[in-house]
């Protein structure tokens, strides 16, 4: 009899969570509290409780050929940076392609998920759902947690004196869906994230004046890297990262800096951010220079203080009138279904060995999938997440003593740098390569470069300096895809093909097999040296 798994939530992790589990011989239940897939991705003109939202403009930050499912490539015709309306069709077009749909039961709040009485022997779950006010309770073997952590705001008013005598209008970001409510007004964003530096450069079109309020300041990259680019399709190849992590960390952070520098000098803009040793995640906003420059947005240090229609800058005792408050401020996040026991959530990020499992169960038979801030895209983050976590709810793979995942848990959390590559030690960040890889070692589902380059020399060029894209994932191992190969070899047709609208014939350059060459001869130091 099929082992039968409880997922909690429809978005990009649970639609993956139930492929996952039909994969491998599973019986999945998806119960969604909403009346649609989608999660994030799903537009509505009010904010859901216990769902991420979104605001109407929302595009994705990470490009189509990098953020789409392994064995399921975005439509050719979408444009490389979707829009969250088209991204919420793709993901339809997953669920139904797959035959997902009827494992998903919609409007189902799950109320708890609890041990077993007999969890030690049996690892079994009773979940408690509500739908349409009745309640009910089903006995499962294992549960995927796949809700995410953007639901619950965090509004930090106490750390804004004055804030309760103010007369203007305040809200989270969440709140926010269309820029119409800042038309002549004179707005405040606080906060310099995604969602923060969007609102400020949308709300700068209609509005009188925009502040734009940080305190750590960011680094602000454009969509469109060098020579017109997607920036992850050029940024996350297989190379650079191994280069990126074969360098010292003061030296990868020069280099990046100096990178970032060349497209807009931060120091001149105000951006610049006071922490300079550890990654922060980059914002990406192609306009956000434009608007400062042209005196529609305006970059501000903290606030001070809070007065009845105005606010005080930490830099200044001048008053600026204000008329709205956004506080794009973040979110913090909570399992309200699951016991403290069972995980934890401290100083924002909770103890899972590899960001999946709680190391103290007795039995491996709950998951949360895509808790973690990869540098990188979250869809194949948390596809290949469910694909290992799958694989250790069924029995085919074994997790490491409790003892040794504690101990790597509170390493994590010790947030020491490695003194190598980038510094990821912030909360829930992770190498996007690196992490991914480990996974796939685990499922033997790792390219296998060596061999692939003896086999087939341009897809393991292709591979290693290309962009890491998730087609990589699906070449060999369990799950493998036959259309992987294929999809590789054709992914910059796709980039392209919505971008040339008009073509013009060139001639080859002279040095085009000089430099296929080279690529050979370093792909071949770099597997040397990956060997040794």
């Amino acid at each position: 009899m099929a082992k039968r798994v409880a997922i909690v939530g429809a978005g990009v992790s649970g639609l993956a969570s139930i492929k996952c589990c039909l994969e491998e011989g599973l019986e999945p239940t998806c119960f969604e509290r909403s009346d649609d897939l989608g999660g994030l991705w799903r537009f509505t003109e009010h904010v859901e409780e216990g769902r991420a939202s979104l605001y109407k403009s929302v595009v994705s930050n990470s490009c189509k050929e990098m953020s789409c499912y392994s064995d399921f490539p975005f439509p050719e015709d979408y444009p490389n940076y979707v829009p969250n309306s088209q991204f919420l069709e793709y993901l339809k077009m997953y669920a139904n392609h797959f035959n997902l749909l009827k494992h998903i039961q919609f409007k189902t709040k799950v109320c708890s998920v609890t041990k077993c009485s007999d969890f030690t022997v049996s690892g079994q779950w009773e979940v408690v759902t509500m739908h349409e006010e009745k309640q009910e309770s089903a006995i499962f073997d294992a549960v995927m947690v796949c809700t995410g952590f953007l639901t619950n705001p965090y509004l930090p008013l106490d750390s804004f004196p004055g804030i309760n005598a103010f007369k203007g209008q305040y809200f989270h970001s969440r709140q926010y869906k269309h820029p119409d409510i800042f038309k002549d007004k004179r707005v405040l964003v606080i906060g310099m994230g995604n969602s923060g530096t969007d609102i400020a450069v949308e709300a700068s079109h209609l509005a009188e004046k925009v502040f734009l309020s940080t305190t750590g300041g960011g680094w602000v990259i454009s969509r469109i890297f060098d020579s017109g680019y997607p920036w992850d399709m050029v940024f996350m190849t297989r190379f650079q990262n191994m280069l990126r992590n074969s360098l010292p960390t003061p030296i990868v952070t020069w280099l990046m800096v100096r990178k970032i520098n060349n497209w807009l000098n931060h120091a001149n803009y105000g951006l610049i951010p006071e922490e300079r040793t550890q990654l922060k995640e980059f914002v990406l906003n192609d306009e956000l220079p434009g608007r400062i420059i042209t005196g529609k947005v305006f970059i501000r240090p903290s606030i001070k203080e809070v007065k009845e229609n105005s606010v005080i800058f930490n830099n200044t005792s001048k008053e600026e009138p204000i008329d709205i408050i956004v506080f794009a401020t973040g979110y913090t996040f909570a399992f309200p279904f699951l016991d403290e026991s069972v995980v934890k959530v401290e100083d924002g990020q909770a103890p899972l060995y590899k960001y999946i499992f709680p190391a103290h169960l007795q039995k491996p038979t709950l998951a949360i999938i895509g808790l973690i801030k990869p540098l990188g895209s979250m869809i194949p983050t948390g596809e290949t997440q469910a694909r290992w976590a799958v694989r250790v709810l069924k029995g085919v793979n074994k997790l490491p003593p409790p003892s040794v995942m504690i101990e790597e848990i509170n390493a994590r959390r010790g947030n020491k740098p490695s003194w190598f590559g980038l510094c990821y030690c912030k909360a829930l960040q992770s190498d996007y390569i690196t992490y991914i890889d480990e996974l796939l070692t685990y499922i033997n589902a790792k390219p296998k470069l060596f061999s692939m380059l003896l086999t087939d020399p341009h897809l393991a060029l292709t591979v290693f300096f290309g962009p890491c894209s998730p087609y990589q994932f699906r070449l060999t191992g369990p799950g493998k895809w036959e259309g992987a190969r294929n999809a590789i070899m054709t992914q910059w047709d796709r980039t392209f093909k919505v971008t040339k609208g008009r073509v013009v014939q060139e001639s080859p350059s002279p040095f085009e097999s000089f430099l296929k060459l080279f690529s050979f001869l370093a792909l071949l130091v770099a597997i040397f040296l990956i060997v040794l």
